[in-house]
């Protein structure tokens, strides 16, 4: 059995939606001290839509991976579903990844988050602080 699936690959060797974007509604970046991996996402929103999405990732080939996947599912969506992109569901749509490999995925979620977080910040809008834990890469993210 391969090591990582055939969507993993295709996004670590075609990512889609890479790069910077100027005037960016929302920017998050999170990393991970551990493993050195540095995910950072732009969004462009505009009546409530996630109407455009660039990413930037210095990383394994699952952090660039789920950085393309995680912006493929929320590109188009409303910002309500970005909010509830999970992890799990950026591992999903991959087809999986190694048990090693999922903070990958949860830095994914949480460079989403973090940009959301900005545009709120940015725009004055009013959120649930729970929605936005301050997490530092503890033992459950980094899986050690």
């Amino acid at each position: 059995m391969a090591l990582y699936s055939e969507k993993v690959m295709d996004h670590f060797r075609n990512p889609r939606n890479v790069g910077t974007m100027e005037n960016a509604d929302g920017i998050g970046e999170v990393g991970n001290a551990k493993c050195g991996d540095i995910m950072k996402i732009y969004l462009k929103i505009d009546n409530d839509i996630i109407t455009d999405v660039k990413f930037e990732t210095f990383g394994c080939g699952s952090a660039i991976a789920s950085s393309s996947m995680a912006t493929e599912l929320i590109k188009g969506k409303p910002v309500s579903e970005a909010l509830a992109l999970t992890n799990r569901a950026v591992v999903e749509a991959l087809d999986g990844l190694p048990p090693h490999k999922i903070h990958c995925s949860v830095l994914a979620e949480e460079a989403i988050k973090s940009a959301l977080k900005d545009y709120y910040d940015k725009n004055g809008i009013e959120y649930d602080k729970k929605l936005f834990p301050d997490c530092e890469h503890c033992d459950h993210c980094c899986g050690t």
